[in-house]
């Protein structure tokens, strides 16, 4: 019997040189763990909506997904999903935690110290790459 396949957004959202990040809550899967904003892809819906939608709901933010950076694959023993890293831009509000324990804003390079999901390290290279390229955020 397969596993089921979801799609999952996340996304970039600088401020000063700094990467919003949240802590996943309490009863979730990997709850405790910190990961970049963003949720599971509803049927039908754009990824760019879905990236939107999850951190207005979860952050009380508005940002316009701008540009998707690439995707990751990983297999869970539950499920598998495809994960969507999507560069943001900040459009209004401030920064709540509603749908997560916690946020913070980090370096790109003190990313590795925190505890993130295996996809989420994943793309730490990007990361890496895309804020030490001239012109970025």
């Amino acid at each position: 019997m397969s596993k089921p396949h979801f799609h999952v957004t996340a996304g970039l959202v600088w401020k000063d040189g700094k990467l919003l990040i949240t802590m996943r809550p309490e009863g979730t899967h990997l709850a405790g763990y910190w990961e970049f904003p963003g949720g599971k892809q509803e049927p039908g819906e754009r990824l760019e909506s879905c990236l939107e939608r999850e951190i207005l709901e979860e952050l009380a933010m508005e940002v316009k997904a701008v540009k998707h950076l690439l995707q990751i694959d990983h297999d869970y023993e539950t499920k598998s999903i495809t994960l969507h890293l999507i560069q943001c831009d900040w459009l209004k509000g401030t920064p709540t935690p509603m749908g997560c324990a916690e946020l913070r804003w980090v370096k790109p390079e003190d990313l590795p110290l925190y505890r993130l999901p295996p996809p989420d390290l994943q793309l730490l290279p990007a990361i890496q790459k895309l804020a030490k390229t001239p012109g970025s955020p």
